[in-house]
C-alpha cells in the first residue's frame, strides 16, 4: 500500500505531459479555475468594470476641450486608444498577484507533481485574463455609446478591433507573468506590475497627436509596439488604412509571446 501510494505521488514522466491536445485541455481547465477565483473575488471583477470607466471619463472630460476643442470630438479620438489601454491594464496586476499567492501556498508545487505541462498553470492564468478582457471591452463600449462615441466603419471592423485588443493584451500579459515568477513578492509585483505598462501606454498617440510631442518622445512612439496597436484600433473603428497597423500589431504580439512566454516558463522551472 505504501509503495503504491508513493508511486502515485511521484511526478509523471515528461512524455505524459506533452502533446498539443493535452496542453490545450489542461490550459482551459486551469483557466476555468482562474475564472472561478475571479467570481469569488469581487475586487478582480471591479478592476475589469471600473478601470475602463475611470480612464475614459478622466481623459474625455479633463483633456477633451484642450486637445480637440470639445469633449465629444475628443471621445472619438481617444476611444480606440482606451480600448487598447483596457486590455493592457485590466486584471493583469491581479493575475500576477494570484500567481505569486499560489506559489507561496504550494499550489504550483502540487501542479508540478501532476501529469500536466509545466506551462499550463501560467498559460491558464493568461487565458483567464482574456475572458476578463471581454467583460472590460463590453463595459467600455456601453459607456462609450452612452457618452456619444460611434463606430465609423462597420460591425465586422469593430469586432476585429476588439479581437485585436484581446490578442495584444494576451501577448503583453506575459510580461506581468514573467514579473510574478521572477519577483515572487506581493508588494514588488503590485508596484512593478502597475508601473511597467505606463511607458508603453502613454508613449503613444493615445491621448494626443504625435506631432505635438517633443522629438525624443516621437522617436519612442515610432518603435513602441503599443503605438501600432492603437493605430490599428483607430483605423478599424474610425476608418483609414488598417492593413499595415494590424499586421504590425499581430507581428508584435507573436514576438512578445515567443520571447516572454518561454522566459516566464523557464524562470518558473528554475525557481521551483
Amino acid at each position: 500500500m505504501t509503495a503504491t501510494t508513493t508511486r502515485q505521488n511521484l511526478p509523471a514522466p515528461p512524455g505524459n505531459r506533452s502533446g498539443p491536445a493535452r496542453l490545450l485541455r489542461h490550459t482551459f481547465v486551469l483557466a476555468g479555475r482562474s475564472l472561478t477565483k475571479t467570481r469569488r473575488n469581487p475586487g478582480m471583477v471591479l478592476d475589469a468594470v471600473i478601470l475602463p470607466i475611470i480612464f475614459l471619463v478622466l481623459f474625455v472630460y479633463l483633456f477633451g476641450g484642450a486637445v480637440s476643442g470639445s469633449s465629444r470630438e475628443y471621445l472619438q479620438y481617444i476611444f480606440p486608444g482606451v480600448l487598447m489601454l483596457t486590455t493592457i491594464l485590466t486584471g493583469q496586476v491581479s493575475t500576477s498577484l494570484s500567481i505569486v499567492q499560489d506559489m507561496k501556498k504550494g499550489i504550483f508545487d502540487r501542479f508540478r507533481s501532476m501529469p500536466i505541462a509545466r506551462s499550463s498553470p501560467l498559460l491558464g492564468s493568461v487565458v483567464g485574463d482574456a475572458i476578463r478582457y471581454l467583460l472590460a471591452t463590453a463595459v467600455l463600449f456601453a459607456l462609450g455609446y452612452l457618452l456619444g462615441f460611434r463606430v465609423q466603419t462597420d460591425l465586422l471592423s469593430a469586432l476585429a478591433a476588439v479581437g485585436l485588443a484581446i490578442v495584444f493584451g494576451f501577448a503583453l500579459g506575459w510580461l506581468t507573468v514573467l514579473v510574478a515568477v521572477v519577483l515572487r513578492d506581493e508588494n514588488l509585483v503590485t508596484t512593478v506590475g502597475f508601473l511597467l505598462p505606463f511607458p508603453l501606454v502613454f508613449g503613444t498617440s493615445m491621448a494626443a497627436p504625435v506631432e505635438t510631442m517633443p522629438g525624443w518622445l516621437q522617436a519612442w512612439v515610432d518603435v513602441n509596439p503599443v503605438s501600432h496597436a492603437i493605430d490599428a484600433s483607430r483605423a478599424l473603428l474610425l476608418g483609414g488604412p488598417a492593413a499595415g497597423p494590424v499586421a504590425m500589431t499581430l507581428l508584435w504580439s507573436a514576438i512578445l509571446v515567443a520571447v516572454l512566454a518561454p522566459l516566464a516558463v523557464w524562470a518558473h522551472r528554475r525557481r521551483m
